[in-house]
């Protein structure tokens, strides 16, 4: 037995591809030339993902616009007018805003699959949007002749497509994101709008096999960009038990930059359910130090006394640049805390003896 480690997804783009992504919106470059940026982006990134020896790999997100609207680019039916989300730093994100239906995504995560498979040696993890989170894209208005239950029936349909697309590109493991988790009870302390967040995306996971669930996860933290959170300031007591009643195999959770990680593990060990693996964050991404192996080994013999080494892993806290525009933290930066992870996993196992 070892101690299984992964990544949580995006990688900072390099500024070859920023440029060309602002050269391309301004008219001043085509598309055929955007697409080798990315595609160049691509091979680079999978490259320096292996050479940190990380058994499993992604393709840092480098086509995505964000992890959370990649369905939803250049969609006819959305607008830039929805939800405001506010980090503690004071900046904003705004979800957009669907205006007629039917809803369908305009790009499934199945074609990042394809893309990186030609260039990658080792498994390939994907992550894809929480149909909890594209559920707020739904206006409070509402839609004339497009009720909400019909939207949800449409969003769980393509959830549900999204997830099978990766698996059958052969996907070692789906990552579902549900950053939004931890703020829904900062919006709503009644937890009323968490529950409605995991009946929907267990609506999702019902479909599922129990088998194919074992290959499918959750990832939760309290949202990372421009090294700000919007909701940190959470208990994680107040995530748990709710968030182990999702029907998934995986849960990647955000620990490295919790002031007090015991109580968050104590949390972990009263609720985690038969059948669920833990991968618990060992890295710091808002934090530009670069963690050594020995603290991330440190990390995970703590987490060691809460969590049966069965059921146990190790991941980053978030992903590096969920939005394309997030460069608070350089590429070489992000690889070299991926390789202490991976170092410090390897030193973890040893010292475990297995």
């Amino acid at each position: 037995m070892t101690i299984p480690t992964e990544s949580i997804g995006s990688i900072p783009r390099p500024p070859q591809l920023l440029e060309a992504l602002r050269a391309f919106r301004t008219g001043e470059l085509s598309r055929e030339k955007l697409d080798a940026c990315y595609d160049e982006a691509l091979r680079d990134t999978i490259r320096r993902f292996e050479d940190t020896g990380s058994p499993v790999i992604g393709d840092g997100e480098q086509s995505k616009p964000s992890f959370a609207t990649y369905p939803l680019q250049d969609l006819p039916n959305i607008i830039p007018d929805g939800v405001v989300i506010t980090f503690a730093d004071g900046h904003t994100r705004q979800l957009p805003k669907l205006t007629a239906g039917p809803f369908r995504y305009r790009t499934h995560a199945d074609t990042y699959v394809k893309a990186a498979k030609p260039y990658a040696k080792r498994p390939l993890k994907q992550a894809v949007i929480s149909a909890s989170a594209l559920s707020m894209i739904y206006p409070s208005e509402g839609i004339e002749d497009y009720d909400r239950e019909a939207f949800l029936d449409d969003l769980v349909a393509e959830t549900v497509a999204d997830i099978r697309g990766c698996l059958n590109q052969g996907a070692h493991h789906v990552q579902i994101d549900f950053t939004e988790g931890r703020l829904s009870v900062k919006l709503d302390p009644s937890k009323q709008l968490l529950h409605q967040f995991i009946d929907l995306n267990n609506r999702v996971l019902e479909q599922f096999t129990p088998e194919e669930r074992q290959r499918i996860g959750v990832h939760t933290c309290p949202g990372g960009d421009h090294d700000s959170t919007h909701s940190a300031d959470v208990d994680y007591a107040d995530l748990l038990p709710s968030l182990f009643d999702l029907k998934a195999g995986n849960f990647y959770m955000q620990l490295a930059s919790e002031k007090d990680p015991d109580h968050v593990l104590t949390v972990i060990k009263e609720n985690l359910r038969p059948g669920q693996r833990v991968y618990v964050g060992v890295i710091d991404v808002l934090n530009p130090q670069v963690e050594e192996p020995e603290l991330v080994c440190e990390r995970i013999l703590r987490a060691a006394k809460y969590i049966p080494l069965d059921r146990l892993g190790s991941t980053d806290d978030c992903g590096f640049s969920p939005f394309e525009d997030d460069t608070s933290t350089g590429r070489d930066t992000a690889f070299a805390k991926i390789r202490s992870r991976v170092l410090g996993t390897q030193l973890a196992a040893k010292a475990l003896k297995l």
